[in-house]
């Protein structure tokens, strides 16, 4: 599993086990940890100061801004009605355009959530472990669930805890 060339890093990323992920086409920003086990496809943006844990999955059209964190065995999608085929052939990439999606600074993923494509996780929302986040996540918002729905907001607890 190679880092491509392809591949624009910025200062200081920290990829402990670089045989053991698949970056190819993105762009990571400075001061970025990746784990073993992560792919990041083409396309991808990951910003500065953010932690992308092992066995994560960022699929071609998610962009992750600064000082966000991902969880362990995150896996993020791009395509809202995947199909093998279609037609009676094989897919290519031209049946079917990517769907974006995008973490806006500050939030955090826990660990085996799924992204569905076409959300915005809002600044500073935190995302329960093992959700399925189907719709846009407010800022500051945390959310758990299959669906992922709302159980409190972030800036309380900062002021409880």
């Amino acid at each position: 599993m190679p880092i491509a060339d392809s591949v624009v890093l910025g200062a200081n990323v920290q990829i402990h086990h670089p045989a053991l992920v698949n970056l190819y086409g993105c762009t990571i920003g400075d001061d970025v940890k990746i784990g073993a086990f992560v792919e990041i496809q083409k396309g991808s943006v990951i910003g500065s100061r953010c932690k992308i844990s092992s066995h994560s999955f960022v699929c071609e059209g998610v962009t992750i801004e600064d000082e966000v964190f991902v969880g362990h065995g995150v896996v993020f999608t791009n395509d809202p009605y995947p199909r093998a085929a279609a037609g009676g052939r094989l897919q290519t990439g031209a049946d079917w355009a990517v769907v974006p999606t995008l973490v806006r600074r500050g939030a955090s993923i826990g660990s085996g959530a799924v992204i569905r494509c076409g959300v915005t996780i809002g600044e500073h929302a935190m995302i329960g472990a093992g959700a399925v986040v189907t719709h846009d996540v407010a800022p500051h918002a945390i959310v758990a669930g299959v669906p992922a729905r709302p159980i409190g907001d972030m800036r309380r607890e900062r002021d409880e805890g």
